[in-house]
């Protein structure tokens, strides 16, 4: 059995991320185009009247939001073509360490990497809220009290699955499983 376990972290190139980028690009243009289109009294869009949409107000407020869609498309794709937010957990049992890597957006704080020992390590604690906004997110507990976050805050596991993910971290570091009922 190998003495290092790695877990790779998706980031922001899920097909959710795909699908809203696409969505609100898509809907940023119709609204932008349909904008113009009352301004300068021309059908840009093929089967679509724009003819009853006056420019002031309705005109320039769909010019607006369209353009307010098009730049939250923007942020969207640039997420997904630097996949913000992933990375790995390494569990090293021959060195002691540690280490959770991940990326985020460009600049000097543009690679995460933290480094604990595993000797600090209190617990693997399981977080599981239901209702409106469901979280089921693993921590690994430090003993001075700290809980650093080893699943994506937005990835929803099946609770068979996180509880599985997380005694099989712990039997690894050799440490208990807190938040199971």
């Amino acid at each position: 059995m190998s003495n290092i376990k790695v877990e790779k972290v998706l980031g922001s190139r899920r097909l959710s991320n795909y699908w809203w980028a696409s969505i609100v690009l898509i809907g940023g243009l119709a609204f932008f185009i349909t904008g113009l289109s009352s301004y300068f009294k021309k059908e840009f869009i093929p089967f679509f009247s724009t003819k009853d949409i006056i420019f002031l107000p309705q005109g320039i407020m769909m010019t607006f939001y369209g353009t307010i869609g098009i730049f939250i498309s923007i942020f969207l794709w640039y997420t997904i073509i630097l996949n913000i937010g992933s990375g790995y957990n390494e569990f090293n049992n021959n060195k002691g360490i540690i280490t959770i890597f991940r990326l985020g957006f460009p600049g000097k704080n543009r690679v995460l990497k933290l480094k604990y020992y595993i000797k600090e390590i209190a617990s693997i604690k399981i977080f599981i809220e239901e209702g409106l906004s469901p979280k089921r997110e693993i921590y690994l507990k430090l003993k001075d009290k700290r809980e650093i976050p080893l699943t994506k805050v937005e990835q929803l596991l099946a609770i068979s699955d996180i509880e599985k993910q997380a005694i099989s971290i712990a039997d690894f570091l050799g440490v208990k499983v807190e938040g199971i009922k």
